[in-house]
């Protein structure tokens, strides 16, 4: 019987020791493959956001080409406008200059043929 129960002991001792033995042991290939798993996961996320952060680069340099080439073509059209404006103005000027010069000469010849009527009067 004590033989038995010695038997009994040890028996139990060593599934005891068995089964802590497998507790303790961890699982590498479960604990790497999860580790993996949240490394491609955030390498995934990273290449999202370049991808994303590139995008949006793109967008904003063609967003500000665009603006700038309407700001040159308003300059353009606005440096032509004034330009004709100008010429308008100095085209006006010029023609009032001569309508006055043609006035001071019929003026002067009018002026000069009263004095010769006057004179021989």
């Amino acid at each position: 019987m004590k033989k038995q129960i010695l038997s009994f002991a040890v028996v139990a001792l060593l599934a005891l020791g068995l089964q802590s033995c497998e507790k303790k042991e961890p699982k590498p290939a479960d604990e790497e493959l999860t580790l993996g798993n949240k490394v491609d996961s955030l390498t995934t996320d990273i290449e999202e956001v370049k991808d994303s952060a590139v995008s949006k680069t793109e967008d904003a340099a063609a967003k500000a080409k665009d603006a700038t080439e309407n700001a040159v073509q308003e300059v353009k059209d606005g440096t032509k406008k004034a330009a004709a404006d100008v010429k308008d103005a100095a085209k006006k000027g010029a023609e009032k200059v001569e309508n006055a010069a043609k006035a001071a000469k019929d003026g002067t010849v009018k002026t000069a043929k009263e004095v010769n009527e006057a004179l021989k009067k």
